[in-house]
């Protein structure tokens, strides 16, 4: 979450865009997107160099000394942010229009890549000298208030605030997971080094960039020290689709400077028959839009055989059904109504994932996970994909704190309910006995298909109610007569005092 120096740093940088001419927030978004990813890149490599030196592989620079730029070859060094922001403006406009630019659109050399393809009708619109001078100070600026905030996903962070500007989640039910929840689902997920990983409605990425981080961190010896590990890793792990072209473009770039060369990052309609993945992944890790705009006439047959309805939600779920491989493990983000939506399609998809696959886990959330966007209450549901059945108890979690305030500030707290439910849930022999009074218990699957397949938790935790004594009513009375003589007497020694 933005907020205080760095979101003013952050509106004045906006503002320099609005009063240089480029008031499209789109546009804005766009530009601002392209600097960060020059900024980026130059971080990027240099890390990438020290840890190919630090593990004694090779490692070639993206700015070496001789790069291609059309006609001419240039020197790398001078395309870096961490040389050219000292430049002159025009100096810096000019290696910038002429150099930079064209340097990162054909930075990947596979054209096919989805780098390629969401860079090859990038425009540069900064339109004077002065103008990105001033942006590119104000870049520094932010970027010295992020390394202060420790621990701080300042890409994501910043995506979060500049797409707020933008009104489109009314339209296509779209908002940004927040970086926690989604780290909070890698870490519950546990990708491996062979994983065909999947995000039908991907955005920015934010759940690919966290698994790859996740790999990077977690399994670096088995992913990137064995060659096909590492070719799987860059070119065949990472698939994601998203209808929006900023957001792929925003995508492609946010893989590629977490280290992924070339993942698989489409523009399509997930829900539409364009979509004709079967069976092909092992994980998928998604927030669907939900309430968004659907055209019902362009809905996969196969998905409305399983699941008729108009409801975005419901049919992403039978969409990650179709889409898995038997034995992949889905986690995804669904809005309450999905689990105790009394219509036909509600019960028919919570039956589909009770009785022909694996439910694990439904993980309720509190409703102000995704303020200041959206006031919606959530769960998460954790399932496989086996297409014969095997549930026969689900593990349940109410969330009550994520670390934040749950108004739109979401300021951080110290109550956090994240570090329990990872270590609960990967420990679940442990909570058999759990009472249903407590944070967490199973519930055996007969219960839950006695009750129309009903996944909220409400329906099976229990309350425990305290007794509480009340004093009789002549006690009551008596204290009162007490009350009323004592104000009585205070009131005669105020009137004395006074002389009335």
């Amino acid at each position: 979450m933005v907020t205080g120096e760095l979101k003013s740093k952050i509106d004045s940088l906006w503002e320099i865009f609005w009063t240089g001419g480029l008031t499209n927030p789109l546009d804005v978004i766009e530009q601002m997107t392209y600097l960060m990813f020059i900024h980026d890149l130059d971080e990027t490599d240099n890390r990438h160099a020290k840890e190919a030196l630090m593990l004694g592989l090779p490692y070639t620079s993206v700015f070496k000394e001789n790069v291609q730029i059309g006609d001419r070859v240039v020197n790398g060094n001078q395309l870096k942010w961490s040389v050219f922001h000292d430049f002159p403006a025009t100096q810096m406009y000019a290696t910038m229009q002429e150099m930079v630019f064209p340097f990162i659109k054909n930075l990947h050399g596979d054209k096919d890549s989805a780098y390629a393809k969401y860079m090859g009708d990038a425009i540069f619109k900064i339109p004077t000298a002065l103008m990105l001078d001033k942006i590119v100070n104000a870049m520094d600026g932010i970027y010295e208030q992020v390394a202060q905030l420790k621990d701080m996903d300042a890409r994501g962070d910043i995506y979060e605030y500049l797409l707020s500007k933008l009104a489109t989640a009314g339209v296509n039910g779209q908002f940004r997971t927040p970086r926690h929840i989604i780290k909070m689902i890698v870490e519950l997920m546990q990708p491996k080094a062979d994983d065909v990983i999947c995000d039908p409605a991907c955005g920015t990425a934010g759940f690919l960039v966290e698994a790859g981080d996740y790999l990077r961190k977690n399994r670096k010896q088995e992913v990137l020290l064995k060659k096909e590990n590492k070719d799987h890793y860059m070119n065949h792990m990472f698939h994601g689709f998203d209808m929006d072209r900023t957001m792929l473009r925003i995508a492609a770039m946010n893989m590629m400077t977490h280290g992924v060369d070339n993942p698989s990052i489409e523009y399509r309609d997930s829900l539409s028959d364009q979509n004709s993945d079967k069976e092909a992944y092992s994980l998928i890790l998604a927030n669907p839009p939900f309430k968004g705009s659907l055209d019902y006439d362009i809905v996969s047959a196969d998905l409305l055989k399983v699941c008729k309805t108009k409801k975005t939600e419901l049919l992403f779920l039978t969409l990650f059904l179709r889409m898995l491989k038997v034995g992949g493990r889905c986690a995804c983000i669904v809005p309450d109504g999905v689990l105790f939506g009394s219509s036909t399609a509600h019960k028919a998809i919570r039956k589909e994932i009770i009785e022909n696959n694996r439910l694990e886990a439904v993980i309720s959330m509190p409703s102000g996970v995704f303020k200041p966007y959206a006031g919606v209450s959530t769960a998460i549901l954790i399932f496989t994909k086996t297409g014969h059945g095997g549930t026969d108890k689900v593990w349940f979690y109410d969330m009550k704190a994520d670390g934040r305030s749950l108004d739109d500030k979401r300021n951080e707290i110290e109550e956090n309910d994240i570090p329990d439910i990872i270590a609960r849930f990967h420990n679940l022999d442990a909570e058999a006995d759990r009472e249903r009074t407590e944070q967490s218990f199973f519930v055996p699957k007969e219960e839950i298909v006695e009750n129309n397949y009903e996944l909220s938790i409400n329906k099976y935790k229990k309350v425990e109610y305290v007794p509480v004594e009340y004093p009789s009513t002549e006690e009551i009375m008596t204290d009162l007569r007490e009350l009323e003589a004592k104000i009585s007497e205070e009131m005669e020694a105020l009137s004395q005092l006074l002389g009335l």
